[in-house]
């Protein structure tokens, strides 16, 4: 079965126009991959009760990559409790509702966190996280990495990895394209 990628946007009226998507979803079908890159139902608020079905929708399953930014994250993970897939890429993630009402009404936080369900279920998870991001505490995406034992890295300079309250535009990341390549030939899937 081929390996398909799905790219999930965050929050807050995102869309698959935004920041680096279309930078990922160009260069990951150079090299034969199926990526999807649509916008998700309920993209202001992202609740799980919506996009966690689009990703069954979507046909997530074990031959499929997630590749999450900030809410998008979240639901990634929130998906492979419940769904095996082939490894997730994990951006600007967190794991509670930092106390802020749109978060706490998408419903990922209702619950707590089956951290080795989410491990057993993939091969793989790749994190990364920066210490200036305005959103996110740094502290958030390292209990991450503790509980899920990523393949992490930490930036000090990349805000929320999109247009943050500092307005720096990323409008790439070859970084994720890399580490995507690198995983597939590595099990063999290209």
């Amino acid at each position: 079965m081929k390996t398909k990628i799905i790219l999930i946007h965050g929050n807050g009226g995102g869309t698959m126009g935004d920041h680096w998507y279309p930078y990922i979803k160009e260069n990951l079908e150079k090299t034969g991959v199926e990526v999807i890159a649509r916008d998700f139902p309920d993209a202001q608020l992202a609740r799980a009760s919506f996009w966690l079905p689009f990703l069954k929708e979507l046909e997530a399953g074990e031959n499929t990559i997630l590749i999450g930014h900030s809410s998008g994250a979240v639901a990634a993970m929130r998906f492979a409790e419940q769904n095996t897939i082939l490894g997730s890429i994990l951006v600007g993630a967190c794991y509670t509702d930092l106390g802020d009402d749109t978060e706490r009404a998408s419903g990922y936080y209702d619950h707590p966190w089956n951290w080795e369900k989410i491990k057993q279920n993939q091969q793989w998870i790749v994190q990364f996280a920066s210490t200036d991001d305005p959103y996110i505490p740094i502290a958030e995406a390292q209990y991450i990495h503790e509980h899920l034992n990523t393949e992490y890295y930490e930036y000090t300079d990349q805000g929320h990895f999109g247009t943050d309250s500092l307005n720096r535009p990323k409008k790439e990341f070859p970084e994720i394209v890399a580490i995507v390549e690198k995983k597939l030939r590595l099990h063999n899937y290209l």
